[in-house]
């Protein structure tokens, strides 16, 4: 079975443009001073980020700009967030992402002998707590189904044990269920489609 097919674009090279294998890109790019090039899925998507912006998909996975092209996109005027988390439990921190221009809103961490689904759960409140700020109406998409559970029952359901290395980490999940009792009326929380739109952009792309 062939491998599936890549749409390479380049940015910068001894030539510029879209190209549909490996070699021909690697005939513009390997031994040029600051390459910028980059694989994407369809040429729809290379089509797009060709007409933007190298620093707009440097660093990140092809797969968090699935979304733009999906046939029922999430709404771009919102926030996404995610968490990663190294072991169980592990050093975990959670970032939050303007959708639409993929610029980071927040990041919080590391923070010592936490869980995944804590660092989910805290930032979505810290993402509610910034709208709620900001006085803004867009809603935060997760890909933790989890998370937005706990989001909505108001509470951190957490098997995690406090220990003296996590209290800042408890002490965050405290403050971050009193907003929410304090707060009942809220920006929507919806889940993230990760088969329909790819990665969530918030994602560490550590997998």
């Amino acid at each position: 079975m062939g491998s599936k097919a890549k749409f390479y674009v380049v940015w910068k090279g001894r030539q510029t443009g879209i190209f549909t294998d490996w070699d021909s890109c690697a005939a513009q790019v390997k031994g040029f001073p600051d390459a910028q090039y980059k694989a994407f899925e369809t040429r729809l998507e290379a089509e797009r980020a060709l007409a933007g912006e190298y620093a707009a998909y440097a660093g990140k996975p092809a797969s968090s700009q699935k979304w733009l092209f999906a046939p029922n996109p999430p709404i771009a005027e919102s926030y996404a967030v995610d968490a990663a988390c190294s072991g169980v439990p592990g050093p975990v921190e959670w970032r939050g992402v303007h959708l639409a221009s993929r610029k980071q809103i927040f990041h919080q961490g590391p923070f010592e002998n936490g869980t995944n689904n804590v660092g989910e759960f805290l930032a979505i409140v810290h993402a509610l707590a910034l709208l709620e700020q900001r006085n803004l109406s867009m809603p935060v998409y997760s890909d933790s189904s989890t998370a937005i559970a706990w989001v909505e029952a108001g509470k951190c359901k957490t098997d995690l044990l406090p220990d003296e290395h996590n209290m800042p980490l408890f002490d965050l999940i405290a403050r971050a269920e009193t907003w929410l009792a304090k707060h009942p009326q809220r920006n929507p929380v919806y889940k993230w489609d990760t088969e329909a739109w790819g990665e969530i952009p918030a994602d560490f792309n550590r997998k």
